[in-house]
């Protein structure tokens, strides 16, 4: 019964991702599985995983195979053929490799997204949003993190384009910030969901 429940689960999970994917162009062109006799199902990971990166681009293989319950090979395989007909396109971020719809994000959007799917990176840039003053120390406190930590990664920020550190901490291009923030919230943790309310609430005020 158990295992029933799970692949019922991951059904409507495949399902709604793919509608998802099977609205994005040139999903279905190229890396057909012709002659695969699971070719349905094929085709709805395959889809699935065009929705799931469209809706949560930056996101790394582990994330994609997990949250849509797919076996290690079969996302690679999905994958390998999604970027190798130009669905989606690929990024090496360290020790991750990040997926996103191939020619929708720029290279410093890209790397914002790939900072802002980490819990500490995108925790600080979220509160030099809402408190540009912010110092590290109260980053740190606000964060539950030890100040080495965000002068770590005030360092990385810094030297990918995303924060400015000469006269204390100041996120650099906030539009573009802010509007990933807010576009992808419901992909990224509670901090980003909370931000993207106030946000909105900010831009329907007119006075």
């Amino acid at each position: 019964m158990s295992n029933r429940r799970v692949d019922e689960d991951k059904r409507a999970t495949l399902r709604r991702f793919a509608a998802l994917g099977a609205a994005t162009p040139l999903v279905g062109l190229g890396g057909g599985d012709d002659g695969d006799d699971d070719s349905s199902g094929s085709s709805d990971a395959r889809d699935a995983i065009v929705g799931y990166v469209a809706s949560t681009p930056g996101a790394h293989f582990s994330k994609v195979r997990d949250d849509l319950q797919l076996g290690t090979g079969e996302t690679q395989y999905h994958l390998r053929n999604l970027v190798d007909d130009d669905t989606l396109e690929v990024r090496r971020d360290g020790d991750y490799k990040r997926f996103f719809p191939a020619s929708r994000f720029s290279e410093f959007e890209q790397v914002a997204l790939g900072y802002l799917r980490r819990d500490t990176p995108r925790g600080m840039l979220v509160h030099l949003l809402r408190d540009p003053d912010a110092t590290g120390s109260e980053l740190a406190d606000r964060l539950g993190v030890s100040r080495a930590t965000v002068s770590t990664y005030a360092k990385k920020l810094d030297a990918v384009g995303l924060l400015s550190r000469e006269d204390g901490y100041a996120v650099r291009n906030p539009e573009t910030v802010i509007t990933l923030l807010i576009r992808y919230a419901d992909s990224f943790g509670s901090d980003a969901a909370a931000f993207a309310d106030d946000a909105a609430e900010l831009i329907r005020f007119d006075p």
